[in-house]
């Protein structure tokens, strides 16, 4: 029997992987908040203003109705902007039933409750059987069915391994992974760091800055990440180094495109405007810094960034307070648990 499988969000990632799941011949359905676009869509079959170029499956149909992509559907995928996921659940909740099951595919942390995306749907959909995917994933390579990996992770077994059943593909391989605050945490956190490789391109720095600033990124990831209760593992991982690597090297990147016009100058206002699409780690890296102060973790990275894109600071001296710091170990945590033997 056919799998029913609804799509919140018609951006380039839920028009990617709906044209995914309806090739595998689903029957899905994406809600759109634009009826223009809606209109469009039908008329071309193309999302000409996400996904160009690639044609839209005849069984991915398209809805502004809430209710309709939500009802009897077997999966619920959840592809809106971290700002909006807590308004669309809001308005969709009293539709969504206790065996569906919620597949997020979005990447942040709420700004003013500073809450990954897991619990602001515990909140309002309490006891969901809850999904996060994640990994290194551009929406424009796996419309066009390019080699793609990413992981399924969630508390529950049966779940996470029902989701990899439903998007693996032999284009699409899925893992499952039992850490779902490591995976949402590295989805969230190296768009930080993808801003940051960025604004050292556009500020005509080299290889070398960028490979020390996705090195100790990643470093400063997984700190914040095991004292907010996840597996440092998960940030060697798919959802960690992995997209952590697609992102701060990737032209496809929205977050390093912007942080290369961040870097030549441009106002952070205007860079979003230029993108034309959400740049989810200028509002994460907010929060992030927000979440530093919160758990007393030392993220000299994301502090400097905050403050270049908070607060006016110049890149320049960002990057100059970041090589002056205190001397100190690479593996510090290492060195002071054998402190006696080195």
């Amino acid at each position: 029997m056919s799998k029913r499988i609804g799509v919140l969000g018609g951006g380039s990632w839920g028009t990617a992987l709906g044209i995914l799941l309806a090739n595998k011949g689903y029957d899905v359905h994406m809600w759109l908040r634009d009826e223009n676009q809606i209109m469009d869509m039908n008329e071309t079959r193309i999302n000409n203003k996400y996904l160009p170029d690639i044609t839209l499956p005849s069984n991915l149909k398209l809805t502004n109705d809430l209710e309709k992509v939500n009802f009897n559907k077997d999966a619920i995928v959840l592809s809106v902007g971290t700002h909006g996921i807590r308004e669309v659940l809001n308005n969709c909740k009293s539709y969504i039933k206790k065996d569906q099951i919620i597949v997020n595919v979005s990447k942040g942390i709420e700004n003013q409750s500073l809450l990954r995306i897991s619990e602001i749907v515990e909140e309002i959909v309490p006891n969901s059987r809850y999904t996060v995917l994640s990994g290194p994933s551009h929406a424009e390579e796996v419309a066009k069915n390019m080699p793609t990996t990413v992981v399924s992770a969630s508390k529950s077994k049966e779940v996470a391994q029902y989701v990899q059943d439903l998007f693996i593909t032999p284009s699409f391989r899925v893992y499952t992974n039992p850490d779902v605050i490591g995976v949402e945490l590295g989805g969230a956190l190296k768009n930080i760091i993808a801003l940051g490789a960025g604004i050292s391109d556009g500020s005509g720095w080299g290889d070398n800055t960028k490979a020390a600033l996705m090195t100790r990124g990643i470093y400063e990831m997984a700190r914040l990440g095991e004292k907010m209760g996840a597996q440092a593992s998960t940030f060697l991982g798919l959802a960690g180094i992995g997209d952590l690597i697609v992102t701060c090297t990737s032209m496809l990147s929205r977050n390093r495109r912007a942080g290369i016009l961040i870097g030549k100058g441009i106002k952070v206002e205007d860079a979003i405007k230029e993108i034309g699409m959400v740049v989810e780690g200028i509002k994460t890296t907010k929060s992030t810094f927000d979440l530093s102060k919160k758990y007393n973790i030392d993220m000299p990275i994301a502090e400097e960034l905050y403050g270049v894109l908070y607060e006016g600071k110049d890149v320049k001296n960002s990057v100059s307070s970041l090589m002056v710091r205190d001397k100190k170990h690479e593996m510090e945590n290492i060195v002071l648990e054998n402190n006696n033997l080195w």
